[in-house]
């Protein structure tokens, strides 16, 4: 049996696919995700049109669902890894796999301290899932998902090429996970615009908000002898001057590089609509800590984490214009 632990957006969605297409799978989560999925069932949709329904879907609400998991997927927030890890150690047998599919980069190392008998394997998802609502997930963004090279992870291999989620699997994940990071660090300027994702990144003055806190990202990993790995056609170290192109060039190559659909939001956004805490220190806050590691400072990055606290408690939307000149102070 594979288990979803935090089955929210990126667990219905990456665990529906694999159930969807013959695998037996359990998730576990909220009570609130619990409640939608009993009613409706999982509908999950992607960016290409796949659509794809789950019905009589075992939802737990409690840790003892994942007991006698043989592969677990850990999709929880950044922040509850360590609760998540005490609660699997209490129901997993020793042996069993567990696979950290979260923003960050740390998460891995928090659930292997916790787990020392299980086998934990770093991994991370590139695309964007939206939860719409009534037990319905939507990839609005392009990618598969990639995980640290494993031999325990052999046996599933073809669940997850059948879901139509093959995992890409890579002798050191860390680069792969600080790339995605670097996207991610779009998560609070989307959230900050209130816009749509390909929205947000068709005004090139939130494209240079992202711009500025990518090349400071990209600064202070070259520092500490880090070379994020190419996960789109451009390589990252690039990716800030694709960003700061006119309008009608970004629109003429972002084709190429990201493929968006107008669905797409991030969880950020989706985080401030539901006025729940954001994963802001575990990503443009992971940026903050590189930077005092190394004795510098990230003044755009930290700005941004200030921000979306700030927006935690009181909210409002920021135009391109008006964010890029608080950046910019």
């Amino acid at each position: 049996m594979i288990a979803v632990y935090g089955a929210g957006g990126i667990g219905c969605y990456v665990g529906g696919r694999l159930a969807a297409t013959g695998t037996p799978v359990t998730f576990v989560g909220r009570p609130r995700t619990a409640a939608a999925v009993a009613a409706h069932g999982l509908r999950l949709t992607d960016y290409l049109g796949a659509d794809l329904r789950v019905a009589d879907v075992p939802f737990e609400t409690t840790p003892d669902g994942a007991d006698g998991a043989e592969l677990v997927l850990v999709t929880v927030k950044s922040a509850a890894t360590a609760q998540a890890a005490e609660e699997l150690a209490a129901v997993l047998s020793p042996g069993a796999v567990v696979v950290s599919f979260q923003n960050g980069v740390r998460n891995a190392e928090v659930l292997r301290s916790r787990l020392p008998e299980q086998v934990v394997v770093a991994g991370m998802v590139p695309f964007n899932v939206l939860n719409r609502g009534a037990g319905v997930f939507h990839q609005g963004t392009e990618g598969k998902l990639d995980v640290q090279r494993d031999p325990a992870l052999a046996p599933y291999a073809g669940s997850f090429e059948r879901a139509g989620l093959p995992l890409t699997q890579h002798d050191d994940i860390l680069p792969v996970q600080w790339s995605k990071l670097l996207l991610n660090l779009n998560n609070p300027i989307n959230a900050l615009s209130d816009l749509p994702l390909r929205e947000e990144l068709s005004q090139r003055a939130y494209r240079r908000c992202l711009a500025v806190a990518q090349a400071e990202a990209l600064e202070l990993l070259a520092a500490a002898g880090i070379r994020p790995a190419r996960l789109l056609a451009v390589p990252m170290e690039r990716f800030p001057a694709v960003l700061r192109l006119p309008d009608f060039l970004f629109r003429r190559l972002a084709g190429k590089v990201l493929a968006v659909d107008p669905l797409a939001r991030t969880s950020m956004w989706e985080d401030l609509e539901a006025a729940r805490p954001t994963e802001i220190d575990y990503l443009n806050g992971e940026v903050v800590r590189l930077a005092a590691s190394l004795g510098r400072t990230a003044p755009v990055n930290g700005k941004l984490v200030d921000l979306i606290r700030e927006a935690e408690t009181d909210r409002r939307s920021w135009s391109g214009p008006e964010l890029l000149r608080e950046l910019q102070r």
